[in-house]
């Protein structure tokens, strides 16, 4: 996995001027449950699209090419896997893994280890694309450089997983309802799930 963005981080990169309006909504969504302030980071920062955006301010990857233009940009980063986090216990007011969980070899160690790095009561924001959704099924049938190496999760087995793990106060907002190449300007969020592509997942440690 770790070879195919560190091999094609620039085309990963590019992805977002060449489809900003999809990139726009998602962080529109995102910003509906991110809190105002608190100590963040995002799991699988990439190219620091995302942390730079929402002022997230620390960033792991195991993507050595990704991370030099997240520095670039400004995020704290540091070189790792969700699975193994290189931080010490209940450092963070907030974690957000913002379509990454997907590509990860294990999601319930991920969500595990986020746990442990999470303050109590602080928020984990999870970002997806929805298996079951218009943009899941087209995604998983183009099978592009990126997503042929996905597992995408529908939003319920997300839901499953956070609830096995005591989180509480589980939401949903929606965004992307319509194809990339047809989204001319920012989609409103809407709560819940079912009819947008891209969901967001939030709640909070117990």
């Amino acid at each position: 996995m770790k070879s195919v963005f560190d091999k094609y981080y620039k085309k990963y990169d590019s992805w977002y001027e060449d489809n900003k309006f999809v990139y726009l909504s998602e962080l529109k969504a995102i910003r509906k449950v991110l809190p105002k302030k608190g100590r963040g980071l995002e799991l699988g920062v990439g190219t620091g699209r995302f942390a730079t955006a929402l002022g997230i301010k620390f960033g792991v990857d195991p993507s050595k090419n990704m991370l030099k233009i997240a520095k670039e940009r400004g995020v704290d980063v540091k070189l790792g896997v969700g699975e193994k986090l290189p931080f010490m216990n209940s450092s963070f007011d907030y974690v957000a893994i913002i379509i990454t969980l997907s590509f990860c070899k294990d999601p319930v160690r991920v969500l595990k280890e986020v746990k442990r790095v999470l303050k109590k009561d602080s928020k984990i924001i999870i970002g997806i694309v929805d298996k079951d959704s218009f943009l899941g099924k087209a995604y998983q049938k183009k099978k592009s450089i990126f997503y042929r190496e996905a597992d995408l999760f529908r939003v319920k087995d997300v839901e499953v997983l956070l609830k096995a793990m005591n989180y509480k106060n589980i939401s949903c907002y929606q965004t992307v309802f319509k194809l990339p190449d047809k989204i001319s300007s920012i989609e409103e969020p809407q709560k819940g799930y079912g009819k947008g592509g891209f969901v967001v997942i939030s709640a909070e440690k117990d």
